[in-house]
């Protein structure tokens, strides 16, 4: 009889056996579509990533998945409305170092906790942050920067949000002297767009959001934020390579859905995944945007994500970096 189940049953039984028939899975018994929500705005990296990643995901599910732009807060906001949202599949998260390793210190009261709220489903890639100024910059090299920021009016320095790994990176820089300002936006091509234009001096970011305007010649990179220099940029040294030994400092993207999705939901969303982000094609497309590729087992997502919560408040506390 029915009424011998408890609704958690009912639901987990439900979505376990849509998901486990080929091209019958839960939405298309609903007439609901999932969700991948991007905590960030349209034409930023993550959302170029979340788009790549929600094709290959409707392949592997033979359903609609689409990109749902929830930027603020640097990734906060887009990131705690998965976590409240109800735990069917029907809504997932490109979550990214910002939204569940930096946040988790940089913020004094943040809505969610990147852990406790989330399962994780699929490790998608990193990638590694360019130091870049507007061409007409007087900078030639990171250590310009630092000597421009002795100036008592200092320099300012953009990103995508606080909390950003755009963010962090500037203020790790700033701690070697001067006087740099934080200059947050609520995305990142608005703050492409007034570095282009000169409103501010430097920008940490992504290869691939700004390779085509260092080619245009509308920005020039001083540096790269990780050990090991960026294919998309080969010519650029890194930051540690100029002297900066503190600087290895990568994104990362990660699928997640909210937590208490029932088990046969979180086991068929991984294979999906895999299936998705083994794929030649995609791997392809992400590779040419700058991402780095790395498979990683279903159980060591959550060690890595604690690995990078504790790495991530080291570096948040040295730096001093603190919001709200």
């Amino acid at each position: 009889m029915i009424t011998s189940f408890t609704r958690r049953e009912l639901l987990t039984l439900a979505a376990g056996a849509c998901l486990a028939v080929a091209g019958n899975v839960w939405a298309q018994e609903t007439g609901a579509i999932v969700r991948l929500v991007v905590p960030f705005g349209a034409g930023t990296t993550t959302d170029s990533v979340g788009r790549v990643v929600a094709e290959s995901l409707s392949r592997a599910l033979k359903q609609n998945v689409i990109v749902d732009n929830r930027p603020g807060a640097g990734g906060s906001t887009g990131s705690n409305q998965v976590a409240k949202a109800s735990p069917d599949g029907s809504t997932l998260l490109l979550g990214t170092v910002g939204t569940h390793a930096i946040n988790a210190t940089l913020f004094r009261n943040l809505p969610y906790d990147p852990q406790k709220n989330f399962v994780p489903i699929a490790f998608v890639g990193y990638t590694p942050l360019l130091l870049v100024v507007p061409s007409n910059s007087s900078a030639k090299s990171p250590k310009d920067l630092v000597a421009m920021a002795q100036r008592p009016q200092g320099i300012t320095f953009a990103s995508a949000g606080n909390g950003t790994s755009g963010h962090l990176a500037g203020e790790l820089l700033s701690k070697l002297g001067g006087k740099m300002i934080h200059v947050p936006y609520k995305e990142g091509s608005q703050a492409l767009t007034d570095l282009i234009s000169g409103n501010v001096d430097f920008m940490f970011y992504h290869p691939t959001a700004v390779v085509p305007h260092m080619k245009s010649g509308k920005l020039r990179a001083l540096g790269v934020s990780s050990a090991v220099r960026s294919p998309l940029a080969q010519d650029v040294p890194t930051l540690a390579e100029q002297g900066f030994s503190d600087f290895d400092l990568i994104a990362w993207f990660m699928l997640y859905a909210p937590a208490d999705t029932p088990a046969p939901v979180v086991e068929q969303l991984r294979k999906a995944a895999a299936t998705a982000l083994g794929g030649s094609d995609t791997q392809a497309r992400l590779v040419a945007q700058g991402v780095e590729l790395r498979r990683m087992r279903s159980d060591e997502l959550a060690a890595f994500n604690g690995a990078e919560i504790r790495k991530w408040a080291d570096l948040v506390k040295r730096s001093g970096a603190q919001v709200d």
